[in-house]
């Protein structure tokens, strides 16, 4: 999974939590944090390392050894701090105490679930008033984008009325609009709050492309002000949304 395109969407991604991390809570407090979909730890183990009690639930099998194989290689401390659970994020109920986390993230986790009410609203229980929800999606409004960038134009125009793609995988996957999702937010007593665009110029990159040291930085430079400045962020591949558990509508 490495490449400068995982790399814009790890360092962005994290770049931006921690913002909301540090606008919405206490210098110095230890967070109770869940990571639905955790993968391959790549996030519950950064904010373990920064000190916080980190969960990570993980369906797949595959990931999960792969999360605690990187679990392994953390220090003591670090690994004091995650706990691995086996788990769909559809039954948060089944394993945690409904508001039992300051954070819950979901990130990358929504393509793979045809309905994704029912995910959506078992992260929303975990979340402690006041606090916050981190979704990464598919930007459905930006289907188009990568099929007409590279000159599949039959792709492109069935990309304007739908919410499904094939992934680079060839799994066919859904993605979501912000509206919607926004919408789906408030109804939940989680409303949106922050939204950012994540991969707007580096979503055509190959799998395995890579920059040197300061190519990267340059390029992160340039996806952090698009994620953040309009018409930009509505074309980004991905949309990171930050909601908070009875914060304002």
């Amino acid at each position: 999974m490495g490449g400068v395109r995982n790399a814009v969407r790890q360092h962005l991604v994290a770049r931006q939590l921690d913002e909301q991390l540090a606008a919405r809570f206490p210098t110095g407090v230890r967070l109770r944090v869940l990571d639905v979909g955790t993968g391959q730890g790549t996030q519950a183990l950064r904010l373990a390392r920064a000190g916080h009690q980190v969960t990570g639930l993980e369906a797949d099998p595959r990931m999960l050894a792969a999360a605690r194989a990187a679990l392994a290689e953390e220090p003591a401390g670090v690994r004091g701090r995650v706990r691995l659970v086996e788990g769909d994020g559809r039954d948060t109920g089944v394993h945690f105490l409904p508001g039992g986390f300051d954070v819950v993230l979901c990130h990358g986790v929504l393509m793979y679930v045809e309905e994704p009410d029912a995910l959506l609203a078992g992260v929303a229980r975990m979340l402690a008033p006041g606090g916050l929800v981190s979704l990464l999606v598919r930007n459905a409004d930006a289907l188009a984008m990568r099929p007409g960038l590279s000159g599949d134009w039959d792709t492109a125009l069935a990309a304007f009325d739908s919410t499904a793609y094939t992934n680079r995988l060839g799994m066919a996957v859904r993605a979501d609009r912000l509206a919607a999702l926004e919408a789906n937010l408030a109804g939940l007593g989680a409303p949106l709050q922050t939204w950012y665009g994540v991969r707007v110029f580096s979503d055509l990159a190959p799998d395995r492309a890579t920059v040197t040291p300061d190519e990267l930085e340059k390029v992160l430079h340039a996806e952090d002000r698009a994620g953040r400045t309009d018409p930009y962020r509505g074309v980004a591949a991905l949309l990171h949304l930050c909601g908070v558990r009875g914060g304002p509508a």
